[in-house]
């Protein structure tokens, strides 16, 4: 059993036990996350599909972990010009483990 679900600008794909990296939630480690916006789900080989989310399902998760991902080097450079600049950026998460999906 999976579901496809929508979170921000993102969907993901979650099964249940498993932990899914998703943008930042406004949540501390160890509280109970619901998404409402559930585009499929795959239950016993049928697939049903929302027009564009399914009424009454959800995914019920736990916030395991906060953090920042691994640093990406931003560099720019001007060929002739003398002009170069680097920086770094770190994208925030939130580890999510999957305990229920509901249809």
């Amino acid at each position: 059993m999976y579901a496809i679900f929508q979170q921000g600008s993102y969907q993901y794909k979650a099964r249940e036990d498993e932990i899914l990296r998703l943008q930042k939630l406004p949540a501390d480690v160890g509280d109970e996350v619901t998404f409402e916006q559930v585009l499929a789900v795959r239950q016993n080989g049928e697939f049903a599909v929302g027009t564009p989310h399914l009424p009454g399902a959800s995914i019920t998760g736990t916030v395991v972990q906060q953090g920042q991902g691994r640093k990406i080097r931003i560099f720019k450079y001007k060929p002739k010009k003398h002009y170069k600049r680097q920086r770094g950026h770190r994208q925030p998460f939130t580890a999510v483990r999957i305990d229920k999906i509901s249809v």
